[in-house]
């Protein structure tokens, strides 16, 4: 009987020992889902293309002159106006005058207002004297007088003589008495000028002729005679178109 619990114990136990052999182990009590990270991409270590840059070229540029390195340059001394120049328009030809201002101001400027006006237009040189001189500026062809301005003081001894072609004014025996007439001298009378005159007036030249003597010379050498109580007027008037300003 004992023998025989023992035996049943005994195969108690080698059914236990089976049964703990034939089991598998337990699970964890977590399943984690955690990855291994996978290794990062390599840096590419190539050598990058050569980029092509356009060469530049560096600018000439010329020095720059300040302005106290600036060469001095000296001004041009301004030029003296040019003297006034007049044609007197004739039915003989045109005789071409250049005015002295510088020497007679006041005469000049007299003689000016008298062509701006258009005074002259229409008169006659009505005493003409070959080899001495023409005289013009007062009378109409019928030897009419006109009217004029007061007189002007009178600027001989200037520096200017009564040379072949020069202009001067023509007077009365007072000297300080021209108005509008004038002569143009054919030849040089220097008996005219102040320095010779016995009584120190003289008369005033103001300007010369520049082109038309010829015409000067062909006036003085008309025909002549009395008309009106005057003598030496030309027997066919010689008129005057006009006097103008040519510059």
């Amino acid at each position: 009987m004992v023998r025989t619990e023992r035996l049943g114990v005994f195969l108690v136990l080698v059914v236990l020992m089976l049964g703990v052999l034939a089991c598998p182990s337990a699970p964890p009590e977590k399943e984690t889902h955690e990855k291994t990270p996978e290794p990062e991409a390599e840096e590419s270590v190539t050598e990058p293309e050569p980029v092509e840059t356009a060469k530049l070229e560096t600018p000439v540029t010329k020095p720059e002159i300040k302005p106290s390195e600036k060469p001095e340059t000296k001004p041009e001394p301004p030029k003296p106006p040019a003297n006034p120049v007049v044609v007197i328009e004739t039915t003989k030809g045109n005789i071409k005058l250049e005015l002295r201002p510088d020497r007679a101001p006041i005469t000049v400027k007299n003689f000016l207002q008298y062509v701006d006006d258009s005074f002259y237009d229409g008169t006659i040189f009505h005493r003409v004297k070959q080899r001495f001189m023409i005289q013009g500026g007062g009378f109409t062809p019928d030897m009419r007088e006109k009217s004029t301005r007061p007189p002007i003081k009178i600027e001989s001894g200037n520096g200017l003589a009564n040379l072949r072609g020069a202009i001067a004014m023509a007077r009365t025996s007072d000297p300080n008495s021209a108005t509008s007439q004038f002569y143009i001298n054919d030849k040089t009378n220097r008996f005219l000028d102040k320095d010779q005159d016995p009584r120190g007036w003289g008369y005033a030249v103001f300007g010369k002729v520049t082109e038309g003597l010829a015409v000067v010379d062909a006036i003085a050498a008309v025909p002549t005679g009395f008309h009106k109580g005057h003598g030496d007027v030309p027997r066919e008037p010689i008129v005057i178109k006009s006097i103008r300003r040519a510059n």
